[in-house]
């Protein structure tokens, strides 16, 4: 544990900055097949939003976008490079306290019916699952036609998975 605890203290998180631009497109189309993300059938344009990149030893290991809806914030795109050191939790973090400075009452999150590391990471997290919306995907590959028909462990992508962090 205590190794854990030394990476995790030379994590760094800052706000996405312009310098950041080509880096962010890169890693959201290897990432997400497009800079163009879907959640409860709305397009976002991921590297439009604003978002947090994480550091270590200046080799940028993470990426998280939000949009923030009145009492809302959303988290759109979520990304560590490097798991089990802290990145994804220090991400989650930086979200946090931009949504309580905002007034926000929660964090929401949309993952698909596929990735079970994602929904075990977000409710280790304090994300509650609020909501299955069934065959979501349908709709989503209408406005973005690149996602996947299968996903992680060979399970085929049909349903959004909504978690929330009440604030």
């Amino acid at each position: 544990m205590a190794a854990v605890q030394r990476e995790v203290s030379q994590i760094q998180v800052r706000p996405i900055g312009a310098a950041d631009a080509d880096w962010i497109r890169r890693l959201l189309v290897d990432r997400w097949h497009s800079v163009r993300v879907v959640s409860r059938g709305k397009l976002h344009h991921a590297d439009r939003l604003p978002g947090f990149i994480a550091l270590v030893e200046h080799d940028r290991l993470g990426l998280v976008t939000y949009r923030l809806d009145s009492t809302e914030c959303e988290i759109v795109t979520f990304d560590s490079l490097r798991e089990g050191i802290g990145i994804g939790t220090a991400l989650i973090e930086a979200v946090r306290s931009v949504a309580i400075s905002n007034k926000c009452r929660r964090v929401w999150v949309v993952t698909t019916n596929d990735n079970l590391h994602g929904l075990s990471f977000y409710q280790r997290r304090g994300f509650s699952l609020v909501a299955v919306h069934l065959n979501a995907l349908e709709l989503s590959r209408k406005l973005k036609p690149e996602i996947p028909l299968v996903g992680s462990n060979g399970i085929p992508i049909r349903d959004e998975l909504e978690l929330e962090m009440v604030l």
